[in-house]
């Protein structure tokens, strides 16, 4: 196959949806020779802030000179930027070999009488290949769904998980509550790995403990106490945790802080594990981490905030942020929600923060709410809504509203930020 005939097929087989179990991944992965068993994981599940974990820790191990590779989902601008290698996509070519390869191994379980892998487990499988391929000594491994039944939870090699903040999301899969969602994140954990986590609601806490406890692993906790803002930005900022000392990160977000010292907490997890990563190369690679779509700037005149925020946790971060970045100044919120997500949480918080709210539907998603029937929703918080027939359309009416001095914040869905930044972008060209 070539690299068009690799994503044709790989698209086909979005066709078998989601299905939690590791059976199939399991087989899969044997007839390509198991070579995750190759490689070294750390493994990072949780609700919110995952993205921006996985950057963190892929550019530190980075800057401490190991071969890293970084797998995660969704894409926003590329396919292939799912899956790197010390921060660069696969190519083309790499994508249509290692396609090739899995898609024979596929036929074989289909002719053998087994259900066919789905999208995820494929790409999955394509990351696993990939990585020992490229020789990496680590994979930061980001779970798709949940933790214990998701695809990536194969692994049986991980030196540390990391659990990032457990709110309520992907609940028809996972739980109607905390604790059952929590379960669900802790299946990740292995024995005798150190699992370190972000500050979490008591009833997620407990469930973490007891599954280390379970398992002999060790569970270590960000102290919240320990964190010491030195200064806010959005292209720096600046804090102490612990022992460390003036650390600068380039993520902006009041949350950054938090998920930082989780990073910090990760890597100290690591080092006593035995792995050697200098003070040095920690300060650099927080400090040179990047992650776009988390309270992203985009441009300024008016300043264009984007961010995947979409439940309720990331919209109280997000609340959080807006209000120290940004203080009295006039938001135009342009929104659009998957039908399936906890809109009515992110509208509570973010609709009263805006003097306009601009309804978008994200293209070519069944789950997407379409803008009018979200606009009807806005209404129970403000009455200041129109709805758009398209992002471009959103777009244009935020512009006309902002003068500026004002923010345009886009947020709702990671789906539809990628066609942002291009009509942003087209249109500072086009001023220029």
């Amino acid at each position: 196959m070539n690299y068009k005939e690799s994503r044709v097929y790989l698209d086909e087989l979005s066709r078998y949806g989601s299905v939690l179990g590791l059976d199939s991944m399991r087989e899969l992965l044997h007839r390509l020779g198991d070579p995750q068993d190759e490689l070294k994981f750390i493994h990072v599940a949780g609700t919110n802030g995952k993205g921006s974990i996985l950057s963190y820790l892929s550019s530190i191990l980075i800057q401490a000179g190991y071969t890293t590779g970084c797998y995660f989902s969704p894409w926003l601008f590329e396919y292939g930027e799912q899956f790197q290698v010390n921060g660069v996509h696969i190519t083309d070519d790499e994508l249509a070999r290692h396609t090739t390869v899995i898609a024979e191994a596929i036929s074989g379980m289909v002719a053998d009488g087994l259900n066919s892998p789905t999208l995820f487990e494929a790409e999955t499988a394509l990351a696993m290949v990939y990585f020992k391929s490229r020789g990496c000594d680590f994979v930061v491994l980001e779970t798709g769904l949940g933790g214990r039944g998701d695809a990536t939870n194969v692994v049986n090699t991980t030196l540390v998980e990391v659990i990032t903040p457990i709110s309520k999301d992907h609940m028809a899969f996972l739980g109607e509550t905390i604790k059952e969602i929590a379960g669900e994140k802790a299946g990740i954990i292995k024995p005798n790995t150190i699992a370190v986590s972000a500050k979490q609601h008591e009833d997620a806490e407990e469930v973490l403990a007891a599954k280390c406890d379970e398992l002999g692993s060790e569970l270590r906790v960000v102290d919240e106490a320990a964190i010491e803002p030195i200064s806010y930005g959005i292209g720096e900022q600046r804090f102490n945790y612990s022992s460390w000392k003036d650390v600068t990160i380039s993520l902006a977000g009041v949350h950054q802080f938090s998920n930082a010292s989780l990073a910090i907490l990760a890597i100290e997890a690591l080092r006593d594990k035995g792995v050697i990563i200098p003070d040095k190369a920690i300060y650099d690679g927080l400090k040179a981490a990047r992650w776009f779509g988390r309270f992203t700037e985009l441009a300024k005149e008016p300043t264009v905030i984007i961010d995947g925020a979409h439940n309720e946790g990331a919209a109280i971060a997000l609340e959080s942020s807006i209000c120290q970045y940004f203080g009295d100044k006039k938001v135009i919120l342009v929104i659009g929600v998957f039908k399936d997500k906890e809109y009515n949480k992110l509208l509570s918080h973010l609709v009263p923060l805006s003097k306009q709210v601009i309804t978008v539907e994200t293209p070519n998603n069944d789950r997407a709410m379409p803008s009018q029937e979200l606009k009807e929703k806005v209404l129970a918080y403000s009455e200041h809504v129109e709805a758009a027939d398209s992002i471009c359309q959103g777009m244009e009416k935020a512009y006309e509203y902002a003068n500026k001095h004002d923010v345009i914040l886009v947020c709702g869905s990671l789906s539809f930020l990628g066609d942002v930044k291009r009509i942003v972008e087209r249109r500072g060209t086009n001023n220029g």
